[in-house]
């Protein structure tokens, strides 16, 4: 799965597209991500330890990886993600980094 955690992304397809946010939480195994602020489903709740009043809570709920994309750290669309494997200055030692199809540049992590 290329999306990790706190990567920046754009929902490309379904009701929820157009929206940005940062990615909260990745399940690879179901091959689906929870972004903050999209995806928003309503719980209704008794009243527990942690919500004493009860009530309708608001939460995400876990999106298709298919379903968005990483946004470009330069431009800020979104872009497809590549790696490309570079030799790391310090330790001489060659890693895999992510890097965005459409401007090159380094994604974070």
């Amino acid at each position: 799965m290329k999306i990790r955690k706190d990567d920046m992304i754009e929902v490309v397809a379904g009701n929820n597209r157009g929206k940005t946010g940062k990615v909260l939480k990745v399940f690879p195994k179901k091959n689906t991500v929870i972004v903050e602020g999209v995806n928003i489903r309503k719980r209704h709740t008794k009243p527990n330890q942690q919500y004493p009043q009860g009530g309708i809570i608001e939460k995400e709920a876990p999106i298709n990886v298919s379903n968005v994309m990483v946004l470009d750290p330069k431009s800020n669309e979104p872009t497809r993600v590549g790696a490309k494997i570079i030799i790391d200055e310090k330790t001489g030692k060659k890693r895999s980094v992510r890097i965005s199809k459409a401007s090159g540049e380094m994604l974070t992590k």
